[in-house]
């Protein structure tokens, strides 16, 4: 059973570690040291709910409505702009007490709801686990499946809990001033470019049915 284990470890990893608004949200957290363990807690809760949903059955409900990803990824778009574009007026404001306050002000339960947003707005989250995961582990008889999807949350579980506490060791070189402002900016960049992205796909998958 080990090697379905270290299939879907292997697999889950592979999907989680390129650079996404999750990942850019837990490492922001990470470096100013607000929540991120709390954050990297929530992570990977959600990633267990939304594995096991793909992986015991969720990818049935996924295919057969379009329309439902839809609502998600446009819900996603809108969020993810207006996150980017609050991370960039951050980068850009020239008085400096104002950038360091708005660092600080950031609230318990604002970062647990952006969190949320950037995890189950996010349709690729979907896409990973319902389609991808789904189609793969959903194969297997139920003990092998069951390895399989504890190896995926393993790498979910190791990842966010790595990153935010890489982050957090960091965080005394990068919680200058000019490191956050690039910081900020590189994350409403990431935000944004994934945002049009969605849009563009999402746009690309209406237009059939208007035609």
């Amino acid at each position: 059973m080990l090697s379905y284990y270290f299939q879907g470890f292997t697999l889950g990893a592979a999907m989680i570690l390129p650079l996404g608004p999750q990942n850019a949200f837990v490492m922001n957290q990470g470096i100013r040291r607000q929540y991120h363990l709390m954050v990297a807690l929530l992570c990977a809760l959600s990633d267990l709910v939304l594995i096991c949903a793909g992986i015991f059955g969720g990818s049935a409900l996924l295919s057969h409505s379009s329309w439902l990803l839809m609502l998600v990824t446009w819900g996603g778009v809108g969020f993810l702009l207006w996150y980017g574009w609050g991370a960039l007026r951050a980068a850009m404001r020239r008085d400096i007490n104002l950038l360091q306050t708005g660092v600080m002000k950031q609230g318990r339960l604002r970062i647990i709801i952006s969190m949320l947003a950037v995890t189950w707005l996010n349709p690729h989250v979907y896409l990973d686990t319902f389609v991808v995961l789904g189609s793969l582990g959903g194969q297997l008889e139920m003990a092998p499946k069951r390895w399989f999807a504890i190896g995926t949350i393993s790498a979910s579980f190791l990842w966010f809990f790595s990153l935010a506490l890489l982050a957090a060791w960091l965080a005394p070189k990068l919680c200058t001033v000019p490191a956050q402002r690039m910081i900020n900016a590189a994350v409403g960049i990431i935000m944004i470019v994934i945002a049009l992205r969605l849009a563009h796909d999402a746009a690309r998958h209406l237009m059939p049915l208007f035609a």
